[in-house]
């Protein structure tokens, strides 16, 4: 049994977790073990999951509830620090953070709505001390239509896969979004019910080619024209079409790729 799951257990107060989460949680945040950090738990609930984090991060971490219940203050008498509001909230947000500065890691096991999920991402991503971490929890509600309305085009999981664009757009002329996390989200975990972004502002830099000083021979770069040449030597059909219209001005790339396409198609479905 790992060691958060034994404290999950041995906590003094109810809480609910699902079995896969406990070795995510080990992957994501052993690093922070016994060390002076800030941590976030969205979703007091009944308080089980406070003692466990304060007995799996040790004595130099500060652990904060927040929750919308006011009757989660009572646990303040344990050490812990516990502010009600709503998550979805960017004045909640904005006054949290005044009040208690960058923190280390956000746990969100909250609402699990879209609106819930998507705005606690945005309004904490820049309030990470770099190397830090937002977990959300529990995004299967993402698929879920009863109470919370998905799949949908704006559920927390589409939210996440807009991001892994918005990420990939840090390369230079592929593309730009109006609103952008890419500054401050460096990169993503994706587990089953559970997303990871991991912020270092720093490490969020616009990508540019680099070379060194090596011996240059001025070999052909094949990197685009190995698929094609297999193609070619693989497909007779494509090779009859190839000879025998090759008098017209083709685009062959263009039917590798459309021939391509549709053998991929299957793996979409």
């Amino acid at each position: 049994m790992t060691d958060i799951k034994n404290f999950f257990y041995k906590s003094e107060y109810y809480s609910v977790k699902f079995e896969n989460y406990f070795p995510v949680y080990e992957k994501l945040f052993s690093r922070f073990r016994n060390k002076k950090i800030v941590f976030v738990d969205i979703g007091v609930f009944s308080g089980g999951s406070l003692f466990m984090w304060k007995e799996y991060f040790g004595e130099k971490a500060k652990i904060i509830g927040v929750d919308l219940n006011p009757r989660a203050k009572k646990f303040e008498k344990y050490g812990f620090d516990i502010f009600i509001g709503d998550q979805s909230s960017e004045n909640f947000w904005k006054d949290f953070f005044t009040k208690v500065g960058p923190v280390d890691i956000v746990l969100d096991d909250g609402g699990h709505t879209n609106f819930q999920q998507i705005n606690t991402v945005i309004a904490c991503s820049r309030n990470i001390n770099d190397d830090g971490l937002i977990v959300i929890e529990d995004t299967w509600h993402s698929y879920i239509k009863k109470k919370y309305y998905n799949p949908s085009k704006y559920s927390f999981i589409n939210f996440c896969k807009k991001l892994i664009d918005d990420n990939n757009f840090r390369y230079p002329n592929i593309g730009k979004f109006k609103f952008s996390l890419n500054n401050c989200i460096f990169s993503i975990e994706f587990f089953e019910s559970m997303v990871a972004f991991n912020i270092n502002q720093k490490m969020c830099l616009t990508n540019k080619v680099v070379q060194n000083n090596g011996k240059n021979i001025n070999a052909e770069d094949m990197t685009h024209q190995i698929s094609n040449q297999n193609i070619y030597n693989t497909d007779s059909l494509l090779v009859r079409i190839k000879n025998k219209f090759k008098f017209l001005k083709m685009n062959f790339t263009y039917l590798v790729f459309l021939i391509n396409q549709k053998k991929l198609k299957k793996f979409f479905k």
